[in-house]
């Protein structure tokens, strides 16, 4: 098959919008020598379904002689051919946005829900939550049953009723707290105490306590004996700090024993069952609960439905942190439905655990793979339906399966990793379970939607409102920035050097005049994000935000960063609270901002460059080469013409590229 390459040319370099260059000439020659019969089919078949032609379809291609307009038709009614629309699109669009966004991975579940494997957070969020990364909660005690205890030697004794056990196991809003307690080795060094200094077992010691009965002088340390997991099996260990300079600081009122390890400028407290509280300005936080430095604190679990991505499968087994289904912190307030919720231990997963995602990673990539096909299954419909062409770029018609519909339909799904506004309301949206990731329904978007330039993928991919409007022009004009021949840099004191609006400044002003005003038309939808600024959210200017921003509070409780919150000229002073996309707008770019990215394909239809580039990138698409300047004066305003003629219908444009002298000539 042959294959089309692309280019896009930098903005960086930018300061001219020019087309693509052309090929040197290469005059036609006559008479032209068409290809065979047969491997004009073979051509056709492999250019058009990607496979060449079956036995069944040479000798039917024999019998008549020839190859017919009916016979390329045909061909294009194939399932095979969908699927290369499908792949030419994504080649157009950039569609894979799996290195576009970022995911720490910080939200994702680790372990099986198993007996023996809790679901937990492991990663960096267990830092914040149990004091350390790559930890778990204690896998063999449960949140909800107080009948055990890991270091009953140093532990308070079991509660006796269950008012008792309740008032241990959760603060009084009902956050749980630790059921048990390791000493961190990233602060500790920790030595088995069940052997001798030849390694030989020791007989009888198994716990805390016959380790003191075996040797009376470690119940000096008894706060220091920590009982660990060794395998499956708890063992006694002694573990003293790292740092050699720590001393040990013994409570004459507890037997002389060791209570903390302690220098000038530090000091390690012994492990326990408390938590401590977040500090602000000197004054304890209730329930912003903090691990004790040096320490490990693990909750119990719990047993949970499955989880989203597998609802209707066996319960799970949970760690009572991520068992939480809150929208706030009970004691702070602070929102559990934003990133922080993986660092506060007072708010878990959510619903059906959909604020976080599965261990395996498949709940990203189903995401990400869903988001990157819909422009794909847009364009599809457009193609298939014989509609014109252009309505990939207007239509609000898209598409969902199961990843996007949960996505869409429920705001908490991905919090931290994607930023994206539901396309309709949720009523209009077919609903569909996670995994159904191969079920696609129909659907129509909002008004402010167009085509696939609102899509995620498309957002995603191009981040800035700069880049949509360079992939635009190339992907759908044939045109890039570049700048002109004669271009000339003024001296550099000259101030145009130092003007902020890119569409003013000198050099830069060649192309930004028209990057953007039209980079206005995304004006409404966020930049780096997959966000619609709503009008009633986001107003044009938001007096809250300028007053915020004149006190020198320039991230006003993050309520505020799409709009200018600092000065950097005379403009800037003036636009304190306005939403970003309008600084330094015209009145007609302001037109353009309310009336998104569908008002610029309508006007980039009236100049003849859409038909022009569509022919172009299909004749590179199915001969495989651009077209030469000849060709281009033969064909390309004829072929740009019947194209229009025929109501922009894709499938006629090839239908002509394949049938012309030039796609069937040997060169």
């Amino acid at each position: 098959m042959r294959l089309a390459r692309r280019f896009l040319a930098p903005l960086a370099t930018a300061v001219l919008l020019a087309s693509l260059p052309a090929l040197a000439e290469e005059p036609v020659c006559a008479p032209v020598s068409k290809v065979p019969l047969e491997r004009h089919l073979r051509q056709l078949s492999l250019d058009l379904l990607g496979r060449p032609p079956t036995y069944e379809e040479y000798q039917a291609a024999r019998a008549k002689g020839q190859v017919t307009v009916e016979d390329v038709r045909a061909l294009m009614n194939k399932e095979e051919f969908y699927t290369r629309v499908r792949a030419y699109h994504r080649a157009l669009l950039w569609s894979n946005v799996s290195n576009s966004v970022f995911n720490n991975g910080n939200s994702r579940l680790s372990g099986t829900g198993s007996a023996t494997d809790a679901m937990s957070l492991r990663g960096n969020s267990s830092r914040p939550l149990r004091g350390a990364n790559g930890q778990t909660c204690d896998n063999a005690i449960a949140q909800d049953v107080c009948s055990a205890r890991q270091d009953p030697h140093v532990d308070p004794a079991l509660p006796s009723t269950a008012a008792a056990c309740a008032a241990e196991r959760y603060d009084e809003r009902g956050v749980p707290m630790p059921v048990s307690w390791d000493y961190d080795t990233n602060f500790y060094t920790c030595t088995r105490l069940d052997r001798d200094a030849s390694g030989a077992a020791i007989p009888g010691v198994t716990s805390c306590e016959t380790a003191i009965a075996n040797k009376p002088s470690l119940d000096s340390i008894r706060y220091f004996c920590d009982m660990r997991l060794v395998g499956s099996t708890l063992v006694p260990h002694e573990c003293k700090p790292r740092t050699l300079t720590l001393a040990a600081v013994v409570d004459a009122a507890d037997n002389n024993r060791v209570v903390a390890y302690a220098d000038a400028s530090s000091r390690l407290d012994r492990c326990g069952l408390k938590l401590t509280q977040r500090r602000t300005g000197g004054v304890e936080i209730k329930g912003a609960y903090e691990p004790q430095r040096g320490c490990v604190h693990r909750e119990g679990y719990v047993t949970r439905p499955a989880p989203f991505w597998s609802a209707g499968s066996p319960d799970v087994k949970v760690c009572a942190i991520e068992a939480q289904t809150r929208l706030a912190n009970p004691w702070t307030l602070e929102p559990c439905t934003t990133a922080r919720f993986n660092g506060d231990r007072s708010c878990g997963c959510g619903e059906g655990m959909r604020r976080c995602e599965a261990p395996n990673g498949s709940t990203h990539t189903a995401r990400i793979e869903a988001i990157s096909e819909e422009p794909e299954l847009i364009a599809e419909s457009v193609v298939r339906r014989d509609e014109p062409y252009f309505n990939i770029l207007t239509t609000r018609r898209s598409f969902l399966n199961g990843p996007l519909s949960e996505l869409y339909r429920d705001p908490q799904q991905a919090v931290g990793v994607l930023s994206v506004t539901a396309p309709a309301e949720p009523a209009v949206l077919p609903n569909l379970p996670f995994a159904q990731v191969d079920t696609w329904k129909e659907y129509v978007r909002d008004p402010e939607h167009s085509g696939v330039l609102t899509t995620p993928s498309f957002l995603y991919r191009f981040p800035t409102q700069r880049a949509r409007v360079n992939h635009f022009y190339a992907a759908f004009l044939c045109k890039s920035f570049a700048p002109p021949d004669n271009a000339r840099q003024p001296a550099a004191e000259d101030a145009c050097n130092r003007e902020n609006n890119l569409a003013k400044r000198c050099g830069c002003n060649y192309c930004h005049a028209t990057i953007e005003p039209t980079g206005a038309h995304w004006g409404r939808y966020a930049e780096r994000a997959a966000l619609f600024l709503q009008p009633e959210q986001f107003p044009r200017y938001d007096p809250k935000c300028r007053d915020c921003a004149l006190s020198g509070n320039t991230t006003c409780g993050g309520e505020c960063g799409q709009y200018v919150m600092q000065a950097y000229d005379g403009d800037g002073a003036n636009s304190l609270g306005l939403l970003k996309t309008y600084l330094y707008r015209t009145a007609d770019e302001e037109k353009n901002i309310e009336s998104g990215p569908a008002l610029l394909a309508q006007r980039m239809l009236q100049t003849g460059d859409l038909e022009r580039c569509a022919v172009r990138r299909v004749w590179q698409e199915f001969l495989g080469r651009p077209m030469s300047a000849e060709e281009q004066r033969m064909y390309l305003q004829p072929l740009a013409d019947d194209f229009a003629r025929d109501g922009h219908r894709f499938k006629a444009l090839i239908e002509r590229v394949v049938m012309s002298d030039a796609y069937r000539r040997i060169d």
